[in-house]
């Protein structure tokens, strides 16, 4: 079994009868057809309701793993940065009801998310439901060519989030989807107030792993450049080795920071 299937469970049948049950209910469906997503998440189990809404379902075993992966990945920026900024949340429904307030705060300044529709709990289970886009790709999906036009418009879209003091905090090539030629992101994640300028730095290291290894460190650096300064590229080569340390992002730490150096050895 993979691993990621084995740490995210698997909700019981009954249980789901149960949450389609209540989204039968609150959306008035004479049918509800569900299509489960195989995405590769480790804190909830994804699916598509009517082709309408996308649905997340949030289990108390997600929110147990949630808790140890956000301690983990503290001890790691402790490490990187002399800060943890990831923030825990008091179980599934907190979860939920984050995503949906973080989902909501992005649309209000302007980052296009999927349309924020609502959460709530049914028998312990946090529930999350957003507009579901047909047709989109990932970033992940794209050629080296498309990925390198995508570049600027991907640290643009960090940088709007990071001037109204908010961070992503779990930026990767699946959390960012490309519909209607726009970029959506989601899977937002929960980052204390107190560490949002290393957080911030983590969106941009991440952001550079998940480019670099398709359009190469000097057309990567150079699109983050377009939107930061030197100075906070440099801040965000300090975490660039943790970055690497996740399954996530495979990339050459070394080279992304080597180029980022020979830049800022030239102001």
């Amino acid at each position: 079994m993979d691993v990621r299937r084995l740490v995210r469970g698997s909700v019981p049948w009954s249980d789901l009868e149960t949450i389609g049950d209540e989204v039968r209910s609150r959306y008035e469906l004479g049918v509800v057809r569900v299509e489960f997503l195989d995405a590769d998440n480790w804190l909830s189990t994804p699916c598509v309701v009517n082709d309408t809404w996308f649905v997340k379902i949030i289990s108390p075993q997600n929110a147990l793993v949630h808790a140890l992966f956000t301690g983990a990945r503290n001890l790691g920026a402790f490490a990187s940065s002399g800060d943890g900024f990831f923030e825990p949340l008091d179980g599934p429904f907190e979860m939920a009801r984050h995503e949906l307030a973080a989902t909501r705060t992005l649309k209000r300044i302007g980052v296009n998310v999927p349309d924020p529709v609502e959460s709530f709990q049914v028998d312990g289970y946090g529930v999350l439901v957003l507009e579901y886009l047909p047709a989109f790709e990932t970033l992940e999906d794209q050629s080296a060519e498309e990925l390198a036009d995508w570049a600027p418009r991907l640290f643009e879209s960090l940088w709007l989030m990071h001037d109204h003091q908010l961070a992503h905090g779990d930026l990767r090539g699946e959390n960012v989807l490309i519909h209607d030629d726009e970029l959506f992101f989601i899977d937002v994640t929960s980052v204390s107030e107190d560490g949002i300028e290393n957080a911030r730095a983590y969106d941009i290291a991440s952001a550079l792993a998940t480019i670099a290894p398709a359009i190469g460190a000097r057309e990567a650096v150079a699109a983050a450049l377009e939107y930061y300064t030197m100075d906070e590229l440099l801040d965000a080569r300090e975490l660039l080795d943790f970055v690497r340390l996740r399954p996530d992002h495979e990339f050459d730490a070394t080279r992304v920071k080597g180029e980022i150096e020979r830049r800022a050895s030239r102001r």
